[in-house]
């Protein structure tokens, strides 16, 4: 592809390339570069892509697209956003995929991937439509699986991805978009057939600095989209959706008024039972998910479906048999009358909701274990400390990819909070100890929460990732007792 082509779009200050020059490949990674690639340099908040040039000339790169103009005899296109530049050059590149299938952008701080999962579900069994998924735990190209690096894709390895799903047939592909990636512009140049918001509570405060910073970003999603829905619950909805096309479809488990709206709700341990009502007609719903949080993201993957054109009744009946996400509210196998769930929530509404879902179903002790990630949102670690106290019977506090911080130092400042709830607690910074410690002290009838790390089978100390599978520690240690017996 000549570098004109996949230049459109871009806004161009200077250039010492020719249009002509045959381009065959976009690469931002200048480690990654092969020859007849255009390299854009993009200023990262750890290093600047600029300083990477002369490597990216060296392996051989066909141009380079920059914000700053390059010393020497270097093929340079001078911008001034390389990251949206990034962004264009791959859509350009790839063809502009996201307009071969409907991509469907789920954003909100909670219940993105259960929703993801739902929606892709309730499209597979309703249209028998081939479905890609984008997201925290993987990414998806009909039933293939393959391994999710972030929520949201750089945007060069998007559009290559999106490249393979239109490639093989997917006619929709429902993603997670972050509020990093949407201020990083990783979504920029893709269409996407509908926008949701699922809500807006506190987290990411290590990036954004405050609520309304973070609402704002999330709102960069929805002028991008054709049709869009939102929970109508969440006091952000009027903030977030105010450059939405119009009319936003809205859902409510509260309110009439709303399009889509949950009543007669039943919660029970084996899942959520209520009546979906819109514009009149009334229809039963029933999902395997258990929560209050289950019942909102049923109806937003069923306000998915309805724009896309699936009846009311079918998407019902499709989420009959729908599975929910790995390491959300995950039961693990025991060895006694005790129970163990896995689960993701690492914000203090999700804990929160989480906490809420397990009391209705812990007859005696309900156990909390948990930590918080280093080098993130330090605000919400005391919050999360008094939310835990306050609904489990027992907390144990302990490490959570602590990254660069020391673990104990995360654990100091979410002990304020600890101590200002209810229950007891205990400190064991060691977390395949701290679950064993839990399993060896349980009481009959204990419901215990390992919460934080959910789908993930690792802990990140420093920089690296060390494997950490919450199932293997627990099935393994079961074993080992057992042996003892």
């Amino acid at each position: 592809m000549k570098l004109s082509e996949i230049l459109k779009g871009i806004n161009v200050l200077s250039a010492a390339a020719s249009g002509d020059t045959e381009i065959t490949g976009v690469c931002y990674d200048s480690r990654r570069v092969k020859s007849g690639d255009l390299f854009v340099a993009v200023r990262g908040y750890e290093s600047d892509g600029h300083k990477y040039i002369p490597m990216a000339v060296e392996k051989g790169c066909a141009a380079v697209l920059c914000e700053e103009a390059p010393a020497g005899n270097v093929p340079y296109v001078q911008t001034d956003d390389s990251r949206l530049g990034l962004a264009l050059a791959a859509r350009n590149f790839y063809g502009d995929p996201s307009r071969e299938m409907k991509v469907i952008g789920i954003t909100g701080t909670n219940g993105k991937t259960t929703t993801t999962i739902l929606i892709k579900q309730i499209l597979e069994k309703t249209l028998g439509a081939k479905v890609g998924l984008i997201g925290s735990i993987s990414n998806m190209i009909g039933d293939e699986e393959f391994h999710a690096e972030h929520t949201t894709p750089e945007s060069c390895d998007l559009q290559a991805l999106f490249r393979q799903m239109a490639d093989a047939g997917c006619t929709h592909c429902v993603m997670e978009v972050s509020s990093h990636s949407l201020v990083l512009r990783r979504v920029a140049g893709v269409h996407f057939a509908v926008g949701l918001f699922t809500n807006l509570t506190q987290d990411h405060l290590d990036f954004h600095n405050t609520m309304e910073e973070y609402a704002k970003a999330k709102a960069m999603l929805f002028p991008m989209c054709e049709k869009t829905a939102a929970n109508a619950d969440d006091p952000w909805t009027e903030t977030v959706m105010k450059d939405a096309p119009q009319p936003v479809y809205t859902f409510s488990a509260k309110s009439d008024s709303a399009s889509l709206t949950a009543r007669d709700i039943r919660l029970a341990p084996s899942g959520v039972r209520f009546c979906a009502l819109e514009e009149g007609e009334l229809v039963r719903v029933k999902t395997n998910l258990p929560g209050q949080f289950s019942v909102y993201n049923a109806l937003a993957a069923i306000s998915c479906a309805r724009l896309l054109g699936v009846s009311l009744a079918d998407a019902a009946a499709a989420l009959e048999t729908a599975h929910g996400a790995k390491g959300r509210v995950e039961p693990v196998p025991t060895d006694g009358d005790y129970s163990i769930f896995i689960d993701y929530a690492v914000t203090p509404d999700a804990i929160e909701n989480v906490l809420t879902t397990l009391r209705g179903i812990a007859p005696k002790r309900l156990v909390m274990l948990f930590g918080a990630g280093g080098d993130r949102d330090r605000k919400k670690r005391p919050i999360m400390g008094k939310l835990s106290a306050d609904i489990a019977d027992f907390v144990i506090v302990t490490s959570d990819n602590p990254r660069t911080e020391d673990p104990m130092s995360i654990i100091e400042e979410i002990l304020p909070g600890v101590r200002a709830g209810k229950a007891p607690y205990k400190v064991i910074c060691d977390r395949p100890e701290a679950i064993r410690w839990a399993i060896d002290h349980h009481e009959p009838g204990d419901v215990i929460l390992l919460c934080g790390k959910g789908h993930e089978d690792y802990q990140i100390i420093g920089h690296e990732k060390i494997h950490m599978d919450e199932r293997e520690i627990v099935a393994d240690y079961l074993a080992e007792r057992a042996k003892r017996t």
